[in-house]
């Protein structure tokens, strides 16, 4: 299901809770009562935790973000510097070119079409991905130099798979969810303690404060759906952030 989708649906269902419970709320308490009961210093309190909450909704929103960009940063890394290596190849012989070039392309066509879906679903990369990358620093460390430009591209390849290899673990430690369920925990119950003090302070009365009051639930359930879709770092779908060794290995594209 598209993730705008379960936005838009999350978004109505609460909103429509939110619409259902005023009601009923009005009807219940009926036509004699007066809004202006409701105590000043009830009022501050509300406000007070409404910026805690706010407040506390930024700072997950920020961590999820930097989580997530520092995890893009890494992938980019990767994707890069197994781009370097089969550009400096190209000043090795055919059969040595060819060879790494090989396994590059293989280790790609396993990050993007397997490795990829296995990292989002179980927050861990595969076994075959780690014997590819270490059969490409095998094949790069035995590729000798025979002439002065060889020497010069030798080291920069040795260096660029180590780059490799430390950007997968980096991708590997960044795999999975960034928030803990306790924060999650906190931040759903607040939300839920945030919305129902729309009906403590009596929003209730017009359908312009009704209206109000769904749009403010809408804003909530929107920030909380941020948090959720970056709280992935490397996305939902397997699309989402393999574009850096795409874009890089156009053949890695296709079906694996």
């Amino acid at each position: 299901m598209p993730e705008w989708l379960i936005m838009t649906l999350v978004m109505a269902g609460t909103c429509a809770v939110v619409v259902t419970g005023a009601v009923l709320n009005s009807r219940r308490l009926g036509d004699d009562d007066d809004p202006d009961e409701t105590p000043d210093v009830l009022d501050y309190m509300i406000m007070m935790i409404g910026v805690v909450y706010a407040i506390v909704l930024g700072l997950a929103i920020a961590g999820v973000w930097e989580a997530r960009s520092a995890a893009q940063d890494g992938v980019r890394t990767e994707a890069q510097a197994l781009h370097e290596v089969t550009e400096r190849a190209s000043v090795y012989p055919a059969p040595v070119r060819d060879r790494i070039r090989d396994d590059v392309n293989a280790y790609v066509d396993h990050v993007v079409h397997t490795e990829w879906k296995v990292m989002i679903d179980k927050g861990e990369l595969t076994d075959r991905g780690t014997k590819l990358l270490t059969t490409l620093r095998r094949d790069v460390t035995l590729a000798a130099p025979h002439s002065d430009l060889q020497s010069q591209a030798y080291q920069p390849m040795v260096d660029q798979v180590a780059a490799v290899d430390d950007a997968r673990n980096a991708r590997q430690q960044s795999a999975g969810a960034t928030m803990p369920p306790l924060v999650w925990f906190g931040l759903v119950l607040g939300a839920a303690l945030v919305i129902g003090l729309v009906f403590t302070l009596q929003i209730r009365r017009s359908p312009r404060e009704l209206m109000l009051a769904v749009m403010f639930t809408a804003l909530i359930v929107f920030l909380l759906f941020l948090v959720w879709d970056f709280d992935e770092p490397f996305g939902r779908s397997v699309g989402d952030s393999t574009t850096a060794f795409t874009d890089l290995f156009p053949s890695a594209r296709g079906g694996s």
